[in-house]
């Protein structure tokens, strides 16, 4: 097996990021992917206007790219916040307003993966009081994405980067994970198995991969140290997604990494262009 045998999409929130918007579908079309995804890319709106979102649409159709991944409103990410739907008030209130309009924009473009990030924990509110908001929320996401035939993704990050993030083990999101799927019965919320954010938690990666590879709906990589393209740190990026591919995982694997000082579409050089195109 190796890199040639994986699905492979395009994170547009973290590469082509020199580029307008609008422009990225394009570069990661003309670099040879036939797959992309994105971060809630409106950062101070969870409903933005419909020529807005009709913008994007058009330009993903345009490059001829399918949206595999959307992440729901998240705050300003990149930036302090990781995500809205664990924090009390208005950052809960602009979630709940954006599930619709993000479930609606993926089924637009036939995507099928819907990611909700859970929210830095808040001084001086109790984590419990945080983690029953975060739970309605995720039941109303999930709803929403069952409604469209996708899944709920819940993703870990790491502690050094994101201290204030509670979900920082691969146990940690997979509990909410199974927390959500018995409220609703769906059965539709899985785990975004981040290799990057795992390795940098120092968990043991074949031990998580054995343990949930079959709870997981989705994966993104990056290399270890610097969040690089793959071969530019140490983690064994080839041979974890060999294991994820024999122990069952079929999905796609999203590059989420950043180019370094060099123009993102000299960023693949590490994969076949044959290997890249959507399959």
């Amino acid at each position: 097996m190796g890199f040639a045998d994986q699905r492979f999409n395009v994170n547009l929130s973290i590469l082509f990021t020199e580029l307008p918007l609008l422009e990225r579908p394009a570069a990661a079309a003309a670099a040879g992917f036939g797959a992309v995804e994105l971060w809630w890319p409106w950062v101070d709106s969870a409903t933005p206007e419909q020529s807005e979102l009709d913008a994007l649409k058009k330009a993903i159709e345009d490059a001829g790219v399918q949206l595999t991944g959307l992440n729901f409103y998240a705050g300003q990410l990149p930036g302090p916040d990781r995500g809205a739907l664990s924090i009390p008030g208005a950052e809960s209130e602009k979630f709940r307003a954006n599930i619709d309009v993000a479930a609606d924009f993926a089924q637009s473009l036939g995507c099928k993966a819907l990611n909700a990030l859970y929210g830095n924990r808040v001084e001086g509110v109790d984590p419990a009081e945080q983690d029953a908001l975060a739970l309605e929320n995720l039941v109303l996401a999930a709803r929403a994405a069952s409604r469209i035939g996708a899944i709920l993704l819940i993703e870990t990050l790491n502690k050094p980067e994101s201290p204030d993030y509670p979900l920082v083990t691969a146990p940690a999101g997979v509990d909410v994970v199974d927390k959500v799927n018995e409220a609703t019965g769906l059965g539709n919320a899985k785990f975004l198995m981040d290799l990057y954010h795992l390795s940098m938690n120092g968990e043991d990666l074949p031990s998580v991969i054995e343990q949930y590879a079959s709870k997981t709906g989705h994966v993104q990589i990056a290399d270890n140290p610097g969040r690089g393209a793959p071969g530019t740190g140490t983690l064994p990026l080839e041979d974890l997604l060999d294991q994820l591919g024999k122990a069952g995982y079929e999905g796609w694997v999203g590059l989420e990494y950043k180019p370094g000082d060099r123009p993102s579409a000299e960023a693949f050089d590490w994969l076949p262009a044959e290997a890249r195109a959507a399959r």
